[in-house]
């Protein structure tokens, strides 16, 4: 029996990859302390994303998603941090926050879905 594929597990895993490689890359520029806080509420969203799925109720579910939310949205005031203090050229900053963003609506409407259930 095959798992049913969850798209918000692996776009946040596959998220929490790049945020660990772009911090790899603005410490190499000498950039440790808007990339730190980056790495952590970056990799914060997989892990949030993954406790929900061992919720111990809906209100559990809906809280850690909430959680996870708050992080994407923090991920994505970093990225733009770093953008707009040139860290990030405007090609990276797109392409970073716009996966930031997916998975952010993500997150929103299975947290609506759950509330409306």
């Amino acid at each position: 029996m095959s798992e049913k594929k969850n798209v918000l597990k692996d776009k946040s895993f596959s998220f929490a990859i790049r945020i660990i490689n772009l911090y790899k890359y603005l410490t190499a520029k000498s950039e440790y302390v808007l990339s730190k806080q980056l790495l952590r509420s970056g990799t914060a969203v997989g892990a949030l994303v993954r406790e929900s799925q061992n919720a111990e109720s809906k209100a559990d579910f809906v809280h850690k998603l909430a959680v996870a939310q708050k992080k994407c949205d923090e991920s994505i005031y970093w990225i733009e941090l770093l953008f707009h203090t040139d860290y990030l050229t405007f090609t990276e900053y797109e392409s970073i926050n716009n996966e930031a963003t997916e998975i952010l609506k993500i997150i929103r409407s299975i947290i609506i879905t759950a509330k409306n259930k």
